[in-house]
């Protein structure tokens, strides 16, 4: 911010602070305010009364009682309006000090951002906009500060993402957006409910970080002199309840990875993770498509949603494809034939497809389908046959065991949702987990170490069962066509300001 941006707005802000004292001094009003009731809100307002001429809102004679935030003033001597913003929306208020006599001294001191009370009956101007005559108002809360840019709007993408309360202040459609999150998330709650799923909370904070491959963030108990580990996924310890007798169980909640930030990831993000005894990957397909549907139908009834230059239709059944035989269609490789370490690696350098010294061919072959197969599903697709090195939570495929019974969903070219048919053999289940821990002393420090906890939990016996993993972020990306998950947190991960 530069010296000159500083100096105007503190010479605004001793302007405001003199008139908070006027008030208090001049008119023996509190600046800050107390409780009020309101009857309406602006989109009830509008709803009222858009449709209907001057003529019969002036018979009708509605009384109104408002509350918001000023965020336009125009007029000045005897008439004043203001745009006035709630929740729902924004409303246009007419002052006339003819009809508020001293009380018209506050509209009239009243300065962009402050908040005020407004009782009124509904009229319409003659341009033909819904308006209250104004017959009363009430100070509520005087802003300090000048919002941003007045009421053109928040454009500093930095300044939007640090201080959120300014941009939805000033930028009805990023507001909206947190609205429609809130619409969604609570449309998947009611979905997992109506299917007979019960909501828990497991731990945030763990001894071991397990259920995914990502670097954890570590952290240090004083009293127990242990470190511990900010939850990299939920699944071990929903799969425990599993084993004991749940069932069918889901949490919705924060989860934490020590990586790398862009448009697809934050360091903490949200995930809907479910688990349902006797299930297996079919279940969970069926489950997954009357989700996102779910999901998609909170904010939109047809099912078509754009993205950015995609057209998506979450209405058709969703696509299932084999991983290696997308690669094929896009390469030419077939990997379900077998090949060494050797020849994949060949194959890699051939088609310019970087690996890492630690990784086996099933490694090669899901970078292959990064690289050239992702970003080319654009309608809902169920991605299957996934190689075994890359997922050691999922049970082996039974013609196949270089294979597992897992599925990812890929939509306008991201993914969006990753399912198992759970492993629940603990010998095999311990076996991957030190196959984990050798990649680890190998370079991959996104590695699973191994739960004992959780092996002995296999071991007392957990029925087959079918999991998944939505990511709710990404998914409300998809649905309000946002191309940043910053754009879809209220409050994203941020440098220092160091300004």
């Amino acid at each position: 911010m530069t010296e000159k941006k500083d100096k105007e707005i503190n010479d605004q802000v001793r302007v405001r602070l003199q008139k908070m004292q006027a008030l208090k001094n001049d008119l023996g009003i509190d600046p800050f305010g107390h409780r009020f009731d309101r009857d309406s809100l602006a989109s009830d307002i509008h709803k009222f009364a858009d449709d209907k001429t001057k003529e019969e809102l002036q018979n009708l004679a509605k009384h109104v009682v408002i509350a918001g935030r000023i965020m336009a003033k125009r007029g000045a001597g005897k008439i004043i309006f203001a745009d006035i913003k709630d929740v729902s929306g924004t409303i246009q208020v007419y002052a006339r000090r003819d009809d508020l006599a001293d009380n018209y001294a506050l509209i009239r001191r009243a300065d962009i951002g402050d908040i005020l009370g407004f009782s009124g009956t509904l009229m319409k101007t003659d341009a033909g906009e819904s308006t209250i005559l104004v017959d009363k108002i009430t100070w509520l809360s005087k802003a300090l500060r000048p919002l941003p840019d007045k009421y053109h709007g928040l454009t500093d993408i930095d300044t939007r993402y640090r201080k959120r309360y300014l941009d939805l202040i000033a930028n009805q459609d990023s507001f909206n957006v947190f609205i429609e999150r809130s619409k969604i998330v609570k449309a998947i709650r009611d979905y997992m409910d109506s299917a007979g799923f019960i909501e828990v909370e497991t731990p945030i904070l763990q001894n071991s970080a397990g259920g995914a491959a990502a670097r954890p963030f570590i952290t240090h108990h004083n009293a127990l002199d242990i470190d511990m580990y900010l939850r990299i996924a939920t699944e071990l310890y929903l799969k425990r309840l599993i084993v004991g007798g749940m069932e069918k169980v889901y949490e919705m909640g924060r989860i934490f990875r020590n990586e790398g930030m862009d448009t697809q990831h934050n360091p903490e993000f949200t995930t809907l993770e479910s688990y349902a005894a006797y299930w297996d990957l079919s279940d969970v397909m069926i489950e997954t498509e009357n989700i996102v549907r779910a999901a998609a139908h909170a904010i939109n009834e047809n099912g078509l949603i754009t993205y950015g230059d995609h057209q998506v239709d979450i209405e058709k059944p969703f696509a299932k494809k084999s991983m290696t035989a997308l690669i094929k269609e896009k390469t030419g490789i077939d990997f379900d034939q077998k090949m060494t370490l050797e020849q994949a690696r060949s194959l890699a350098d051939e088609h310019q497809v970087k690996y890492e010294e630690f990784w086996g061919v099933g490694h090669i072959i899901s970078e292959f389908f990064d690289t050239f197969v992702e970003s080319t599903l654009i309608q809902p697709t169920f991605v299957y046959h996934f190689p075994l090195e890359v997922s050691p939570l999922a049970k082996k495929e039974d013609d196949n065991p270089d294979f597992v019974q897992r599925f990812e969903l890929y939509i306008a070219g991201h993914e969006y949702a990753n399912a198992f048919t759970e492993l629940n053999d603990p010998i095999d289940q311990r076996q991957r987990f030190e196959r984990q821990v050798a990649e680890r002393e190998r370079g991959n420090d996104e590695a699973e170490s191994i739960d004992e906890d959780y092996i002995e939990a296999l071991e007392h016996g957990m029925a087959p069962t079918g999991g998944l993993g939505i990511g709710i972020d990404r998914l409300v990306m998809l649905l309000t066509n946002q191309n940043s998950i910053r754009d879809v947190l209220l409050f994203p991960t941020m440098r220092n300001d160091s300004k």
